[in-house]
């Protein structure tokens, strides 16, 4: 299957008025970017480096997915499920998962700078020596997320959950938090450079 042969998919499921149904269906390394698909169900599918920059995935089921390595840069996943789904090494800097299900995912050494994240769920997900400098996570679940070696310096963490989350040498130099931000019991995230919002969103 080709890019070709995807667009023809979405022209038919649009006219139709159904979900575009692409379910464990091999698309590694095809050039999907800056496709429109939206609400497409990908459970299981293999989207390994996969060029899917810019494109649309608002509401899709990426749930077991496999997208080690692919190309995500700038992607819609705002509410997009994807329990279980394996980023391992992907690139989705700048990218917007604001309010996706990640929960159990592995986003390992995955590229998630600049990214929109807020309101996102990450509980148990692997985010080892993952890059999420600048990230905005306010408000994200990432109770019990691996971050060991995570690159979180700049990060907006307001109102985080981060109960029983890994931070054995994760970078939090600049990272914002405030009073409603959640660490693991006894962490403590001055020391470790993060710096404390005041009530009113002031330093």
């Amino acid at each position: 299957m080709d890019r070709d042969e995807i667009i023809k998919k979405v022209e038919t499921a649009r006219r139709e008025g159904s979900k575009l149904d692409l379910r464990r269906l091999n698309l590694s390394k095809l050039d999907l970017s800056h496709l429109d698909l939206s609400e497409v169900q990908l459970h299981e599918a293999s989207l390994n480096q996969t060029n899917l920059e810019g494109a649309t995935l608002r509401g899709a089921n990426l749930v077991f997915a496999n997208l080690i390595k692919a190309t995500l840069r700038g992607a819609d996943l705002r509410e997009a499920n994807a329990v279980f789904a394996n980023f391992r090494l992907a690139d989705l800097s700048g990218a917007d998962l604001t309010k996706a299900n990640l929960s159990a995912a592995n986003l390992f050494g995955a590229n998630l700078s600049k990214a929109k994240m807020s309101g996102s769920r990450l509980g148990e997900a692997n985010l080892a020596e993952t890059n999420l400098s600048g990230a905005n996570l306010n408000g994200a679940d990432l109770n019990e997320a691996d971050l060991n070696e995570a690159n979180l310096s700049g990060a907006d963490l307001s109102g985080a959950d981060l109960t029983e989350a890994n931070l054995s040498q994760t970078k939090l130099a600049q990272a914002k938090y405030n009073q409603q931000t959640r660490w693991t019991e006894g962490f403590d995230p001055i020391s470790a450079g993060a710096v404390k919002k005041r009530k009113w969103g002031l330093f």
